[in-house]
């Protein structure tokens, strides 16, 4: 059984969101080595007392939870799998927890090496962005064996508020593209209903109270359309994350003979945003478009 006296926590990226995940983890109490690709973007939490691990392979000696948020699919499986990763180097009944939106076939290959290791494998993506991570109110999507899930929930509480076991290794995957498949076309309505009420000569803002709260309400329509409407694109999440995220789903769409015209149309406005050097802003950026 886990607790936080025979806890030892490693978090690999201190990101947008991991920073506030993993400081939530301290805070908590739990003892925390992080790794990142960039030192300075760890800093606040060494500061804290977290201590540095310079790579995956030690996170491995060290902890016997870890836990990663980090870009895209390959830094995952390097991350995991590679000669210097988890898999090969850590120890036997260590949990992995990816929390990185990934691909439900590598969530699979991640934890079938996990198991053949004595280890413990969930993907448990999240949704919620900077504001959830910063109020620890993420949703969590988890994949794996149930029995695991429930191991590691009290961790999961720690930095998030919706937290559901989805089935098998893969499904918290899955269920992230389907959440992202939602915010794709929902992202154009609500840069178009902002730029349809500016054109109308209505105040924005005053329009917003209003339809945030009706059968128009979102998360995004309620904290990216005030960030649009200041002008503020500072990434909550990035849109070249967001474009490989769609990517995925498109994928696994078309593995499911599915199509997915919205997700379609989504993410050929972010390529285009992306090509005029828009990556690095966030998805509210989308407005950009059309003002």
């Amino acid at each position: 059984m886990l607790t936080k006296e025979n806890t030892v926590v490693g978090f690999i990226g201190t990101g947008v969101m991991g920073k506030s995940m993993a400081g939530h983890l301290m805070e908590a109490g739990y003892e925390l080595y992080v790794y990142t690709r960039t030192k300075e973007k760890a800093e606040e939490l060494l500061e804290k007392g977290a201590k540095w691990a310079d790579s995956p392979k030690e996170i491995a000696q060290h902890a016997n939870v870890i836990i990663s948020i980090v870009g895209y699919p390959q830094d995952v499986e390097e991350i995991y799998l590679g000669t210097e990763g988890i898999v090969p180097n850590g120890k036997e009944g260590t949990y992995l927890i990816d929390m990185t939106t990934s691909t439900p076939t590598l969530a699979k290959k991640i934890f079938e090496e996990a198991r053949k290791h004595g280890m413990h494998s969930l993907d448990a993506p999240v949704s919620g962005g900077d504001i959830g991570a910063r109020e620890a109110r993420l949703a969590i999507m988890a994949g794996g064996d149930q029995e695991d899930f429930e191991a590691v929930k009290p961790i999961f509480e720690i930095m998030g508020s919706n937290i559901v076991y989805q089935g098998p290794a893969g499904s918290g995957q899955h269920t992230k593209m389907s959440n992202q498949i939602a915010i794709a076309s929902n992202m154009i309505g609500v840069c178009e209903a902002i730029i349809y009420a500016q054109k109308a000569g209505l105040n924005p803002e005053t329009v917003l109270k209003t339809i945030t709260t009706g059968a128009a309400g979102s998360f995004s329509l309620s904290n990216l359309a005030p960030r649009m409407i200041k002008g503020d694109f500072e990434p909550g999440f990035y849109i070249k994350h967001f474009i490989k995220d769609m990517g995925i789903a498109l994928q696994e769409a078309k593995r499911m003979d599915m199509e997915t015209p919205g997700l379609s149309l989504a993410k050929s406005l972010y390529d285009q945003l992306a090509e005029a050097g828009e990556g690095d802003s966030g998805t509210q950026a989308l407005y950009k478009y059309w003002a």
